[in-house]
């Protein structure tokens, strides 16, 4: 009662969407803490590159199959709960990476982790479609998204001090203890929209006046039906061809500037955080830039696409230079732009911006698990290229993954900015497979 009686708190969307951030901040600083240590784990369990490589592929496919049911537990349970769950648990298989004893109990360890980290996403583009109109999601997501970036630069210099400091393992614990601190913040503050005591009610009538845009759709949906749209196949697919470059930038940088540029720990612990940083800037522009063109009258499907067009043309550049420049310093400074390239053409936002919020979290999970296989397969790839013929083929492939996921979105999403209609279930038997 008594909370019921303070004043609403103006412009609360945007705090939660710094919640949101905060979680997949901590979703990527638990995560990128192996991939800083990388160097450190294997000279002290004597693991080659390619022991490596086997690790990441087995953590990305487990996370995977993970994210494939992660949308569907996320639909049902909803997004606080949902949270709340995953965080804790994978904090927990994070702070368990301090017990490792070699290759098998590393890959036990990453696949728990594996297990509980990717419903954020799909958790997190739900909440962003719950709290935020249709002009606004592409700035939100930008936002809750940056968070990957700011996790991964965070991990940098936090792992790198720790580890020099305390030990490798105590990065781990510290890093997984984290979570809890931002699962009570998420237990005291976040509701929906409507159940918020604190929303004010101008707010409220702005968020849902900016969703009546969007199709009243039936709370179920068949999954079979959702894979006959082909806006779900552009969705999946600009996943499948871009997700292999996050996990090759977020698992494969910090070794690049040791192994290729001659950075030690400390090093990278005071230079590898400015590329991830770049990944944060590159987010919150490829947000902002297509709602500034939106505010100038543009569409949002003529913003987005031209958005994702002018980044996709850099990316053929920035990609190119990488491996070609003369100095540690300009390679650092050619990735923040690649890692900013990478951020800022925005494959998260789509399923908002296609589907109703009812069926977000299993577009997005059925897309992640698509992205998870794929990278998985590139991971083995990448592990033996780099052995035989160092980075630069692998940056040559990314340059051009970008145009070309853009094709895919064009020919098989249409119009971006525009709610699709769900078909509805009809029959008993249809309800009984279908996704809440």
């Amino acid at each position: 009662m008594t909370a019921m009686m303070k004043p609403p708190i103006k412009h609360l969307r945007w705090y939660i969407v710094i919640l949101l951030c905060l979680a997949s901040q901590l979703n990527y600083l638990d995560r990128q803490t192996f991939s800083v240590l990388a160097n450190t784990i294997q000279k002290e369990f004597k693991l080659t590159d390619a022991d490596y490589s086997i690790i990441t592929t087995i953590f990305l496919w487990t996370y995977a199959v993970a994210y494939l049911f992660s949308g569907y537990i996320v639909d049902r349970l909803g997004t606080r709960r949902s949270f709340l769950v995953f965080v804790s648990g994978w904090s927990v298989a994070n702070m368990l990476h301090a017990f490792a004893k070699g290759f098998a109990s590393l890959a036990v360890f990453r696949g728990l982790l594996a297990v509980m980290e990717p419903a954020s996403f799909p958790a997190g583009l739900k909440a962003v479609s719950e709290w935020f109109p249709m002009r606004e999601r592409a700035l939100a997501v930008g936002i809750f998204n940056a968070g990957t970036a700011f996790g991964n630069a965070l991990a940098v210099p936090v792992t790198a001090f720790i580890t020099l400091r305390y030990g490798w393992r105590s990065a781990f614990v510290f890093t997984g203890m984290l979570g809890f601190v931002w699962v009570v913040a998420w237990a005291l503050i976040y509701r929906r929209p409507r159940e918020h005591p604190r929303l004010g009610k101008a707010e409220l009538a702005l968020i849902e006046a900016g969703q009546s845009e969007e199709i009243a759709v039936v709370e179920k949906v068949p999954l079979l039906k959702i894979l006959r749209m082909r806006e779900t196949w552009g969705c999946m697919l600009a996943r499948f061809l871009t997700d292999p470059i996050s996990y090759f930038l977020f698992f494969w940088t910090p070794k690049y500037l040791e192994n290729e540029r001659g950075f030690d720990l400390k090093q990278v612990g005071m230079l590898a955080w400015i590329p991830f940083a770049a990944l944060a800037v590159g987010n919150v522009f490829g947000g902002a830039m297509p709602r500034w063109l939106i505010s100038r009258g543009w569409t949002v499907n003529r913003a987005r696409k031209t958005t994702m067009l002018f980044v996709s043309c850099g990316m053929v550049v920035a990609c190119y230079l990488v491996t070609r420049m003369p100095t540690p310093a300009m390679a650092v400074t050619l990735l923040a732009l690649v890692m900013f390239g990478h951020a800022a053409w925005g494959n998260m936002t789509l399923p908002t911006e296609v589907f109703p919020g009812n069926v977000v979290g299993t577009v997005t999970g059925l897309g992640g698990f698509l992205g998870g296989i794929s990278g998985g397969v590139a991971q083995l790839i990448i592990g033996s290229v780099v052995i035989k013929f160092g980075y630069g083929p692998i940056f040559a492939v990314c340059s051009v993954m970008y145009l070309v996921a853009l094709g895919v979105v064009h020919i098989l999403i249409g119009e971006l900015g525009v709610i699709r209609k769900m078909p509805q279930a009809t029959s008993r038997t249809q309800q009984a497979s279908m996704i809440d």
